[in-house]
C-alpha cells in the first residue's frame, strides 16, 4: 500500500506539472480550479499516508489523480485555440467538471479524516469496554485502621 500511495503522490506531482507547463492554453478560472485540486489531492495521499483509508476510496482517490483530471485536462488542451477562451462552452463545461469533482474530492478528503476518528472512537469504546470491569479490582481500598479519624467521608457513623 505504501508503494500505492507513493505512486499517487508522483502522478499528482505530475499532474501539477502538466498545469504549469499548460501555461495560457488555460484561462485563469481552471488554472485556479486545477491548481486548488492538486493541493486538495496533495493534502488526501498525506492524510491516506497516516490515517489510511479503504479500498474504495483508495480507487476513488487514484481515479481523480490518474483518470477524471488529466483525461478532460488533455482533452480541454488538445481543442483548438479558439475554445480556451474564458467565455467558450468548453471552458465552461470543463469548470463544471472540475467543480464536481472539487466537491467529490473534499467529500472523500472528510470521509477519510472522519473515519480514522470514528475507527479511534470504536477502539477507545473497546478499550473501556474490556477494562470498565477490571476497575474495581485495580482500585486499591485503604484498610480501616489506616483511615484518618478526622475525616468523616467514607466512615461508618458510630452512635
Amino acid at each position: 500500500m505504501a508503494e500505492e500511495i507513493a505512486q499517487m503522490g508522483a502522478s499528482v506531482d505530475n499532474l501539477r506539472a502538466a498545469v504549469r507547463r499548460s501555461g495560457s492554453k488555460l484561462p485563469p478560472l481552471l488554472t485556479s480550479q486545477l491548481r486548488h485540486l492538486g493541493d486538495l489531492m496533495r493534502d488526501t495521499v498525506a492524510d491516506i499516508s497516516i490515517r489510511g483509508c479503504s479500498t474504495e476510496q483508495r480507487v476513488l482517490l487514484n481515479a481523480m489523480i490518474c483518470s477524471y483530471v488529466p483525461t478532460p485536462l488533455q482533452a480541454y488542451l488538445g481543442l483548438p485555440p479558439a475554445h480556451h477562451g474564458e467565455e467558450s462552452a468548453a471552458t465552461f463545461l470543463f469548470a463544471e467538471q472540475l467543480a464536481t469533482l472539487e466537491l467529490t474530492l473534499a467529500d472523500l478528503l472528510n470521509q477519510i479524516r472522519i473515519g480514522a476518528v470514528e475507527e479511534l472512537s470504536t477502539h477507545g469504546r473497546f478499550l473501556a469496554d474490556k477494562f470498565s470491569a477490571q476497575d474495581a479490582a485495580l482500585q486499591l481500598q485503604q484498610p480501616v485502621s489506616e483511615r484518618d479519624p478526622l475525616r468523616l467521608e467514607g466512615q461508618p457513623w458510630q452512635h
